[in-house]
């Protein structure tokens, strides 16, 4: 049995032992070698400075590189290393048990839990850190640095804080995430291209080997293609341009039509505008055959209207989350009172949908990574239409906020609350959504 198998437990770090400063502890290290797969070695093995790692979903990115942490720390007695990630949550939820996990109990002196730290018996120390804060990370001579997730840390965190940091010892740093869009870590890969003792290393999913092909292409069959291409393929997406850019003719139809069983409504709430699909499921796909587009009106008549044009109809709703909380009437009534108040069934989540989840969502839809299409719109559905062919991501801003000068985006919100609520699988347990109350 090896040293690492010996110390898997998440007990390893109950008993601390004296400082042996004199004990040699590589064979620690070298376990931790061994526990790698091949391309996780390829990384460790090659002798550059600086590495950027870029690979899909369950790499083994954080093993990794707390692996590499440890060693590091048992290899240079005294030393200081830091892992950090985007913030202090995030680090405890991802690596600190992880962390434990792997420090052997013989070389473990104490650990610290509020600061996510861990000294060894050498006199090294382990620490876990976020970078919400970067100004609380100054003050530091670092001798290693792991950032992980790194396109979701703040440039200035490295340049102004960590980067400083490293400079009187020399210390190494790794960069190891999955694609987040052109952003700043998609700047630094390409000018490591020309830089010396820079290195970069990209995976895919498959490549990683921790995770089988018939999953590879379950998930190619519920994510959209360009979601699929970052998140399994390690592949830098430009979310520039349109937020919707597989929509094309091929979903739109005039044989799609109101099948005449339940009616699904999905609407975002505005004051000037109400605006809102509505559609049919068949089989696995939603046809949507006409949209609601009522100037200066509210919740009550827009339901009201409805109620008149669909009188024996059943009604499921999917509004904006927002009108739990929103009150439209003299009553005092929220949205989603009064749409429950004229019959029809209420389904909303109980905080409001990421922005990201819902664009990807729809993405899904409208083609999957595999090519098909799960969502088709009659031409009458001009607005909708519109707003998928040229709602735009704004120029300039982080990832995922949608250009909203042209005020064409309520149709695609109200569609995104409907495709959440109702298709998306990531919202699904069971055949019931989850995080969802259903009035």
């Amino acid at each position: 049995m090896s040293i690492l198998s010996q110390c898997a437990g998440g007990s390893v770090l109950a008993e601390p032992v004296p400082h042996q400063s004199d004990v040699d502890w590589s064979p620690f290290a070298n376990d931790l070698f061994g526990s790698l797969t091949e391309p996780q070695r390829e990384v460790w093995e090659s002798p550059e400075r600086f590495k950027l790692l870029c690979s899909g979903r369950r790499f083994g990115k954080t093993y990794l590189c707390l692996a590499r942490l440890v060693a590091w720390a048992i290899e240079n007695p005294g030393s200081l290393c830091w892992y950090l990630t985007q913030n202090y949550k995030s680090a405890k939820q991802i690596a600190w048990r992880q962390l434990r996990a792997m420090v052997p109990g013989e070389v473990f002196v104490k650990k610290n839990e509020s600061e996510l730290s861990v000294e060894l018996a050498n006199g090294s120390i382990i620490a876990l850190k976020g970078a919400e804060n970067a100004d609380s990370l100054r003050g530091v001579s670092l001798s290693a640095l792991i950032i992980d997730e790194a396109a979701y840390v703040k440039q200035e965190a490295w340049e102004m804080v960590l980067r400083p940091a490293l400079s009187d010892q020399g210390g190494p740093a790794w960069f190891i995430t999955t694609p987040a869009g052109l952003n700043w870590f998609h700047d630094l890969w390409e000018q490591a291209q020309d830089q010396t003792d820079w290195r970069t290393f990209s995976y895919t999913t498959i490549e990683g080997g921790n995770v089988s092909s018939d999953e590879i292409e379950a998930a190619r069959r519920t994510l959209d293609e360009r979601t699929f291409r970052q998140e399994y393929l390690a592949s830098f997406e430009t979310l520039a341009g349109r937020v919707y850019p597989d929509f094309s003719d091929e979903n739109i139809s005039e044989d799609i039509k109101d099948t005449g069983g339940e009616i699904y409504w999905g609407t975002d709430f505005n004051v000037g505008i109400m605006a809102g699909v509505l559609a049919s499921r068949v089989g696995d796909t939603m046809h949507i055959w006409d949209e609601l587009a009522v100037k200066q009106s509210n919740t009550d008549e827009v339901c009201q209207m409805l109620k008149e044009r669909f009188p024996d109809r059943r009604i499921v709703a999917y509004p904006d989350p927002t009108g739990s909380a929103r009150k439209t009437s003299s009553a005092g009534r929220t949205d989603h009172d009064i749409i429950r108040r004229y019959g029809f069934q209420c389904i909303s989540p109980k905080a409001p949908w990421a922005v990201k989840d819902k664009i990807n969502a729809t993405n899904w839809m409208i083609r999957t990574a595999d090519g098909h299409l799960r969502m088709f719109i009659h031409p009458r559905c001009k607005h909708t239409i519109k707003a998928l062919k040229n709602v735009c991501f704004k120029e300039g801003a982080d990832d995922y906020v949608i250009d909203k000068s042209a005020g064409i985006e309520h149709w695609t919100d109200g569609l995104g609350y409907l495709v959440l609520g109702a298709f998306n699988p990531l919202y699904q347990q069971a055949g019931k959504p989850t995080g969802i109350r259903i009035y």
